[in-house]
C-alpha cells in the first residue's frame, strides 16, 4: 500500500486541479477557441467593424463583403458579409440588398434617421427576414457567419444584425438506402437537421413533443437535436441523455456515429446498445414507445435510445401488416440469425467430433465430398467465410450497380473453382452460401455485423471442444447480454427481468387491438396508447362525436 500505482497518484493530482480550477475540459478548449476569435465589441466605424469580422474569418476567398448605400445614393452606408455556399443568394438578394437600397428607405421616420433607432427601424420595418439575431461581439458574429448566417453592418451603429439566410448544399429527401421498404413511407432522413426534424413534425403533430439541440464539436461546431414526448418519455432517461451528450469533449462530430460511441453504456461489447434508423416513421414510432430520437445535423442516421435486444428482428412493416403474417416473418427472421451465427460451427462440431449424431447417409455423402479435401473442417470453414467476408466487402465499395453483381459473380466463381481443386467440400459451399443469406434477413445492419463478428469465435470454440464449446460460448454471450444495460433498460427485457405484459410484441406480434399499453420496461409516463381496449369507441359514443363534429 506504500507503492500505489503512478496511473492513481497523477489520476488524483488531475482531479485536484480540475476540482480547483471548476472547469471542465471542454469548457477550457471552448474559451480557447473564443480567445483566438478576439471577441471585440462592434466598433462604429463601417470600415472598421467590415475589417474586424473579416479577420475573424480568416480572410478567406469564399467570404462575401457586399457595400452599399442605404435608400439609394446619398444614404448611409452600410455592408453585409456571408459565406458564398452556406447562404441563398436569393434571400440575400431579393429580401436584404433590394429591400435595404429601395429609394422608400429614404422616406424615414425623423427619429429614425441615425444610431439605434436605425438599426431597429431596420430590423423591423425593412428587411423581410423571418428569423434575426443580434451579434453582441465579434466572436458571436462569426460564429453565426459560419453557420450561414448574413452580417449586416451600418456606419455609425455599433451593433451586427445577424440575418437567417441558411441555405447547405445537399440531397432532397428520397428512399432510405440502408432500410428497404416493403409497405410504408418511402421518404428517408437526409443531412440536413431541420428538414429530418420536419419530417417527423409531419407525422406527429403533438405540442407534448419537445426538440432540445445542442452543439457538439470545439471546431466543427455541430448542431445535434434530442427529441422527445414530454409526457410519454422517462424524465429521468431524458436527462441522462442530454447530460452525456453535454460530456462529450471533441473537435469535430462528423456523423452520428461519433455521437453513439460516445453516449453507449459499454464500449466493449459488440452489440448496439443505440439503434439508428434512416426512416421518420420508425424514429415516431419509437417516440410513442417512450424512446429518444438524436439527430445529428449532417447524417441520415438517427439515433434511438434506449435499445432493447428484441428490435434486431423486429422491423415497421410488421405493424404495417396483419398479425399472423407479421409473426410469421419474425420467426424467420430469428431462424436466419441463428443460421447466421451457428451454422459454420455446427458443422465443424458434427463432421470432427459428434458424426455419429448425422444420419448414416449424410455422413457417407459428407465423407465422400470430402475425400479430396486437404484441410480439416474447422480450416476449410475459415477459408470461405473469410473469402465471403473479403466478397462481401468488396461488392460494397465497388460503386452502383457493379458492386451486388461483383459480389454474386465473384462467390459462384469462387466457389466452383474451390470444390473443383478439391479445396472445400460441396457442402460447405453450401453451408457458406446459407450463412450469408441468413445474416442478410436481419432489419438491423449493426446487429448483422456482431453476428458476422462473433460467428468466429463461436467457429473456434467448435473446433477445439464440439458442440461442449459452442454451448459454453453461447452461455457466456447470454449472460453477457443480461449484464448490458442501454440508459439503465436491461437489454434483454422484456425476457430478463420478465414481463409477461410486454411480451406481446416481442418473438411474436399480437393485433392490434390488444396493443393498449406501451413497452413498461421503458417506465413510460403515459402507459396506455389506447382508452379501451380494442382501441375503439362504442357506436353512439362515435355518433356523438361526429355530431359534435358537425
Amino acid at each position: 500500500m506504500q507503492e500505489q500505482s503512478g496511473f492513481y497518484v497523477l489520476g488524483k493530482k488531475l482531479r485536484g486541479r480540475r476540482e480547483k480550477s471548476g472547469k471542465s475540459k471542454l469548457d477550457e478548449r471552448f474559451e480557447q477557441r473564443m480567445r483566438k476569435l478576439k471577441p471585440e465589441p462592434i466598433p462604429a466605424s463601417l470600415d472598421s467593424a467590415v475589417e474586424l469580422l473579416s479577420s475573424g474569418v480568416g480572410a478567406s476567398d469564399d467570404l462575401i463583403v457586399r457595400r452599399f448605400q442605404l435608400g439609394g445614393s446619398g444614404g448611409r452606408s452600410a455592408a453585409i458579409l456571408f459565406i458564398e455556399g452556406l447562404t441563398d443568394s436569393v434571400v440575400v438578394e431579393d429580401f436584404i440588398l433590394r429591400a435595404a437600397m429601395a429609394k422608400s428607405l429614404s422616406d424615414t421616420p425623423a427619429g429614425c434617421k441615425s444610431g439605434d433607432a436605425l438599426f431597429d427601424y431596420i430590423r423591423d420595418a425593412v428587411l423581410p427576414v423571418n428569423q434575426t439575431n443580434e451579434g453582441k461581439d465579434s466572436a458571436e458574429a462569426v460564429g453565426l457567419m459560419l453557420s450561414g448566417d448574413t452580417a449586416f453592418l451600418i456606419d455609425g451603429v455599433q451593433r451586427c444584425l445577424l440575418l437567417n439566410t441558411k441555405s447547405y448544399p445537399s440531397r432532397p429527401v428520397e428512399e432510405p438506402r440502408t432500410e428497404s421498404v416493403v409497405r410504408g413511407p418511402r421518404d428517408g432522413f437526409t443531412e440536413q437537421l431541420r428538414v429530418n426534424i420536419g419530417l417527423i413534425r409531419r407525422r406527429l403533430r403533438d405540442p407534448n413533443m419537445r426538440i432540445r439541440t445542442l452543439t457538439v464539436g470545439a471546431r466543427s461546431q455541430t448542431s445535434v437535436s434530442v427529441v422527445y414526448i414530454d409526457d410519454i418519455a422517462p424524465k429521468a432517461i431524458v436527462d441522462e441523455v442530454l447530460s452525456r451528450i453535454k460530456k462529450i469533449d471533441i473537435d469535430t462530430a462528423l456523423e452520428s456515429g461519433y455521437i453513439e460511441q460516445f453516449i453507449e453504456d459499454n464500449h466493449w461489447t459488440p452489440f448496439p446498445l443505440i439503434h439508428n434508423t434512416e426512416r421518420p416513421d420508425k424514429a415516431v414510432a419509437n417516440l410513442l414507445e417512450g424512446r429518444i430520437v438524436i439527430i445529428t445535423d449532417g447524417s441520415p442516421f438517427a439515433l434511438i435510445a434506449p435499445a432493447l435486444f428484441t428490435a434486431f428482428y423486429q422491423s415497421p412493416e410488421d405493424y404495417y401488416e396483419r398479425f399472423l403474417i407479421s409473426t410469421m416473418i419474425r420467426f424467420i427472421r430469428i431462424i436466419s440469425m441463428v443460421m447466421a451465427l451457428l451454422l459454420p460451427s455446427l458443422y465443424i462440431a458434427f463432421s470432427s467430433f459428434h458424426p455419429e449424431m448425422i444420419p448414416s447417409r449424410l455422413v457417407i455423402a459428407m465423407a465422400a465430398g470430402r475425400s479430396t479435401v486437404p484441410f480439416p473442417s474447422v480450416v476449410e470453414a475459415f477459408m470461405m467465410e473469410i473469402t465471403m467476408e473479403i466478397l462481401r466487402e468488396a461488392s460494397v465499395r465497388l460503386p452502383g450497380p457493379i458492386g451486388p453483381t461483383i459480389g454474386i459473380v465473384g462467390a459462384l466463381v469462387v466457389g466452383q473453382a474451390a470444390v473443383q481443386a478439391g479445396i472445400v467440400s460441396p457442402i460447405m459451399v453450401i453451408i457458406v452460401a446459407l450463412t450469408t443469406i441468413g445474416s442478410f434477413a436481419s432489419p438491423s445492419y449493426s446487429a448483422a455485423i456482431a453476428l458476422r463478428m462473433l460467428r468466429f469465435p463461436m467457429m473456434v470454440a467448435a473446433g477445439m471442444f464440439g458442440l461442449y464449446g459452442i454451448m459454453l460460448l453461447i452461455l457466456i454471450i447470454v449472460v453477457h447480454l443480461c449484464s448490458l444495460k442501454s440508459f439503465g433498460v436491461p437489454y434483454l427485457a422484456p425476457l430478463t427481468p420478465f414481463r409477461f405484459r410486454d411480451l406481446k410484441d416481442t418473438v411474436i406480434r399480437a393485433p392490434m387491438i390488444f396493443m393498449r399499453s406501451r413497452p413498461l420496461a421503458l417506465q413510460p409516463q403515459d402507459t396506455y396508447r389506447m382508452k379501451k381496449q380494442g382501441g375503439m369507441a362504442k357506436h353512439d359514443e362515435a355518433d356523438g362525436q361526429s355530431d359534435n363534429r358537425r
